[in-house]
């Protein structure tokens, strides 16, 4: 089940989508990796949003940015607004297993609810690939 979309010139080597997932949670953090390579991409992981803006600043091929709404030290969109503040273009993905938080209108982007199937996970992502 790959990918429907090409990003043509944002995708990092070879044209594959790189998908930089933040989750405190090694599990969770494992799964989506999981879902996002069975379906073609090019993963990276942070376990904060600190490590995360590491990798953001560094040399690193990043298309997409996948966040957990509420993590310790550094909340998902706090970490979102950074990365928008170095990267403005980033398509960035929040996930979130808080309903009052799932409202893209009150972020002003883009939210996956927790637990989520690999084909929403998909869509959600060629949804923000096409933009």
């Amino acid at each position: 089940m790959r990918s429907q979309v090409s990003p043509g010139g944002g995708a990092g080597e070879g044209g594959i989508v790189t998908v930089l997932v933040v989750d405190d949670d090694p599990l969770v953090a494992m799964t989506a990796v999981d879902m996002l390579e069975d379906i073609g991409l090019k993963t990276l992981r942070a376990h904060s949003g600190r490590q995360a803006l590491e990798l953001l600043k560094s040399s690193q091929p990043i298309d997409l940015l996948m966040t957990d709404s509420a993590m310790p030290g550094m909340t998902g969109v706090e970490l979102a607004r950074l990365a928008r503040d170095l990267l403005p273009q980033l398509p960035i993905l929040l996930v979130t297993g808080h309903g009052e938080h799932a409202n893209s209108e009150a972020t002003g982007l883009p939210c996956l609810g927790k637990p989520y199937h690999q084909a929403q996970l998909q869509a959600a992502i060629d949804n923000l690939l096409r933009r």
